[in-house]
């Protein structure tokens, strides 16, 4: 085999850049105390819903939110989801979908600014940083000095934080699927189910990895969002713009002080960069770099405030407004910015969808009957010319205690039923059933017809006997010996 050509070989490898790690800088502003907010409220979320309680009775679990696999569930405070409800998970997935797309149209990437998982954890990890190393200038100087025993032992005393709060959230994920003051007590019993175990270190790995280490380059190189989201984005939407109209040339104070009207506004200070948690540039233009979390508005703000120009040549605006302004022009009012045709059109959809889980849920009845007759043998000819059919009934009871439920025939005149718990001689044309509290009751019910009867269709009913007689039939097939 040929050796590749050596100039082709350099030209490839300059394409690899080696990672620049970020060392973003503390800012304050109205910007960063909102991701503080957004921070403290998705994390107090997150840590705290498995531990509210909510009282569904003594036949259901009292956590408000539970995903219980073992019984095949999903609570959410009065809300309870079946498997063969699985729509409305769906239709929440297809709202949170919808959500993404609406909240880019009105504001761009704000949620990977300030809601985004690996933001919010990323910008956690960041505050540790800054309360074990000290602000960006200590944290560049402790990574550039050699490796003594006050740096190693800064390291593991920073790493070991880092560990505790991965491992608290893979250890919180695993409490949303079993009730969290007893898996809390088996786990470290060591009682726990092994795949609770294997969870909590997939995740303490996985957030220690990405939060600690990995970071921007999670939300530059291997998250799809933003790829999908430039594509929804343009001169219409909001996002974080320089105006690089007004702030260009970039020159020093002292420099524009010399030479009056030959500089912008931008004096180079690099601040917007320094408190950018990916590192990037804004003054370069938008890019997929850029989560718009808006901290470069919070630090140019301040430098413009102290050299006495005015704000907002970094600020959340559109490229069309942006072009305006440079023009003379004032830009929109914020709200016709955000309610453009496109996101009023994902406003109705996301809202139509939501109306109508809503109706779905508040319409659904908590009481369902299914029937499968037998198919070996179809039928039982009795020795009176009677015929005899055997189904397997499933009675479903959606309510958080037990109910009686009364089971009828509809059609098939003349037609009585009994179960496999009583007595043919006590054939009616109802039975009552009994069924526990959030289950399904199978029950083996016999119907048999009088000689003479032909093949039909029938219904078998049911009705709770209970203050809110709830109702709900299914419609299946009596067969007699003269049908084929």
């Amino acid at each position: 085999m040929n050796s590749p050509d050596p100039e082709l070989h350099h030209s490839l490898l300059g394409t690899y850049q080696a990672r620049k790690k970020v060392h973003p800088q503390r800012i304050d502003g109205f910007y960063r105390r909102f991701k503080w907010l957004i921070m403290i409220v998705t994390l107090a979320i997150y840590y705290g819903t498995p531990w509210i309680r909510w009282d569904r009775g003594p036949y259901a679990p009292d956590q408000a939110v539970l995903i219980d696999l073992a019984n095949r569930r999903f609570y959410m405070f009065n809300i309870e989801i079946w498997p063969h409800e699985f729509y409305f998970v769906a239709g929440l997935l297809i709202m949170a979908g919808i959500g993404l797309f609406l909240v880019t149209s009105m504001v761009g990437r704000a949620w990977c600014g300030y809601a985004c998982p690996q933001t919010v954890w990323t910008d956690l990890f960041q505050h540790v940083d800054r309360f074990v190393d000290g602000d960006r200038n200590k944290r560049m100087r402790l990574d550039a000095a050699p490796w003594t025993a006050g740096k190693i032992a800064r390291r593991l005393f920073k790493w070991a934080i880092y560990l505790v709060i991965a491992f608290w959230t893979g250890g919180a994920w695993i409490m949303y699927f079993a009730d969290a003051p007893t898996l809390v007590r088996e786990f470290w019993s060591l009682q726990a189910p092994f795949v609770a175990y294997a969870t909590v270190g997939i995740l303490t790995a996985t957030t220690f990895i990405f939060g600690g280490f990995m970071r921007e380059q999670v939300c530059i190189y291997m998250c799809p969002w933003p790829r999908i989201q430039t594509a929804m984005m343009d001169e219409k939407s909001l996002t974080v713009t320089y105006k690089d109209w007004r702030g260009e040339p970039r020159g020093s104070v002292k420099k524009a002080e010399k030479n009056p009207g030959e500089y912008g506004d931008c004096i180079d200070c690099n601040q917007c960069v320094a408190v950018c948690p990916t590192g990037w540039d804004i003054r370069k233009g938008p890019d997929i770099s850029c989560i718009t979390c808006a901290l470069c508005i919070d630090a140019c703000d301040r430098v413009m405030d102290e050299v006495g120009r005015p704000r907002g040549l970094i600020d959340y605006l559109t490229l069309e407004d942006s072009e305006g302004e440079k023009r003379g022009q004032d830009h929109r009012p914020t709200w016709k910015k955000i309610l453009r045709p496109r996101s009023v059109l994902y406003f109705f959809v996301w809202a139509g969808i939501g109306l109508g889980l809503l109706f779905a849920l508040g319409a659904r009845s908590h009481t369902e009957i299914n029937a499968a007759p037998d198919r070996n043998p179809p039928y039982m000819l009795m020795s009176d010319g009677s015929v005899r059919n055997n189904y397997t009934v499933k009675l479903r009871n959606m309510e958080a205690r037990p109910r009686e439920m009364r089971v009828g025939i509809e059609g098939l005149e003349g037609a009585t039923m009994w179960s496999d718990t009583m007595a043919n001689e006590d054939a009616a044309r109802t039975i009552d059933v009994d069924v526990p509290a959030d289950a399904t009751q199978t029950v083996r019910i016999y119907v048999q017809a009088p000689k003479g009867t032909a093949a039909q269709d029938f219904s078998l009913s049911v009705v709770s006997l209970d203050e809110q007689a709830e109702t709900d039939a299914v419609e299946t097939r009596f067969v007699t010996p003269g049908e084929e």
